[in-house]
């Protein structure tokens, strides 16, 4: 399988990813957990199905010390019980905030609430970005039909 557009090789994607990495920098660079950013990639890839962002973002997660129990688990997070209640909610707020179409008032109050409990202001936005640039990738991707499974760990940055 080979991707509909080389987004490595064209100088207007190369512009695009650019900022977008930016953008994704200044989140990494937040007080928001990095295992929770990688959660929220993975979970978002998950239900826009992204092979490509899944396959990162777990071998990522891997490389960074994340057991494999709770990626395996990520799917079904609700059951499991091996989030925290933070985790929970950054998961909950990532899937609705990625569902935005599936509900008419897109993000519940109840799920808003539930992120502010364990996330300050600084962390919250920055959730709120990772969950926006998490799906602009996996859009992106999904579009062009990006292959996955050749990921390595570190490879895009």
């Amino acid at each position: 399988m080979e991707a509909r557009l080389n987004i490595f090789g064209s100088p207007i994607s190369g512009k695009l990813l650019k900022h977008l990495v930016s953008a994704g920098q200044v989140v990494s660079e937040s007080p928001l957990p990095a295992s929770t950013r990688e959660l929220v990639n993975l979970r978002a890839s998950q239900i826009n199905g992204c092979g490509f962002c899944t396959d990162m973002h777990t071998k990522d997660a891997e490389a960074a010390g994340e057991t494999s129990v709770r990626l395996n688990l990520v799917a079904a997070w609700r059951e499991a019980t091996v989030f925290s209640e933070a985790e929970r909610a950054a998961l909950e707020l990532a899937e609705q905030g990625t569902r935005i179409a599936d509900a008419a008032g897109g993000v519940t109050d109840e799920a808003w609430e539930n992120a502010a409990k364990h996330y300050d202001e600084e962390q919250l936005t920055a959730l709120v970005a990772q969950i926006a640039l998490i799906n602009a990738f996996n859009r992106l991707n999904v579009i062009i039909r990006q292959p996955a499974g050749d990921y390595q760990p570190g490879q895009l940055g």
